[in-house]
């Protein structure tokens, strides 16, 4: 989500009411690199809205998963974290630091395609393939 406008077309698209706290938690996902924890989510949009709750952070993410705008991402430490980004991609993730990057490589999205295309899994459905790929990045 690039900018306001855009902002507000994807909560009215999804049946939601324009707030100017809706509009801070998501204007903040799209500014941070990082896949942010709700409480890092809320120290961050709190510096322009200071009166803005916890709880209305985590009600906000929740409605947000809910209504397809965004979605969680566990790690292996167990945190919860959020992703804005909807298109098809993976994740580099840190396991000394806890930390995730974004990783798009239509190549390997087109392999594992083909891949489950070709080796259905008797009784499911593949509807995503999101690979987490584990390691350390360079310092």
């Amino acid at each position: 989500m690039k900018n306001r406008q855009e902002i507000i077309n994807k909560l009215n698209a999804a049946g939601l009411k324009v707030t100017p706290q809706r509009m801070a938690v998501l204007q903040t996902l799209a500014k941070l690199k990082i896949h942010p924890t709700a409480d890092e989510l809320y120290h961050e949009v709190v510096k322009t809205i200071p009166a803005l709750s916890a709880t209305t952070i985590y009600n906000t993410l929740e409605i947000f998963v809910e209504k397809g705008l965004i979605k969680r991402v566990k790690t292996d430490a167990g945190r919860m974290r959020y992703d804005h980004i909807m298109e098809q991609h993976h994740h580099l993730y840190s396991v000394v630091s806890d930390q995730m990057e974004d990783y798009f490589n239509p190549e390997l999205d087109a392999l594992l395609q083909d891949y489950f295309d070709k080796n259905e899994i008797k009784g499911f459905k593949v509807n995503e393939i999101r690979l987490q790929i584990s390691g350390e990045f360079d310092k």
